[in-house]
């Protein structure tokens, strides 16, 4: 089962996209800050991670700019998941390595359709899939 690692400080939000990711058989771990996303990252790494943009500690962008420059973290796959609409922002994202951006409100099946979109098509490729 593929594990998703959600970053987003609005919990109501997290228990959403826990319900529906876990729903479809991924599994999911959640953190409310940019360091606890780095740190999930580093220590358990994801499948995929859903970042939002406007978190405390550490921005969305700010966990992006560093996981890329890594090369322990630069392969695991983002989708920027925010409030943000504004052109700048999906740009930005999408050419700091995001593999994908959707706004809020969201609908929780296109978010599943775009996490399996990109886990079919990146590296990682739901590696961790078959060591639970």
């Amino acid at each position: 089962m593929p594990k998703i690692l959600v970053a987003d400080d609005d919990e109501m939000l997290c228990e959403l996209v826990r319900f529906k990711l876990e729903g479809v058989g991924h599994e999911v771990e959640i953190v409310a800050d940019g360091v606890a996303a780095i740190n999930a990252v580093r220590s358990n790494r994801p499948d995929i991670l859903i970042l939002d943009n406007m978190m405390p500690v550490m921005s969305g962008p700010e966990v992006l700019h560093e996981l890329k420059a890594d090369p322990a973290t630069a392969d695991v796959p983002v989708i920027v998941l925010t409030a943000r609409k504004a052109q700048e922002d999906v740009v930005t994202a999408l050419r700091s390595g995001a593999a994908d951006y959707l706004t809020k409100p969201f609908m929780p099946d296109e978010l599943v359709a775009r996490i399996s979109g990109v886990l079919a098509t990146s590296s990682n490729g739901g590696r961790n899939a078959g060591s639970r």
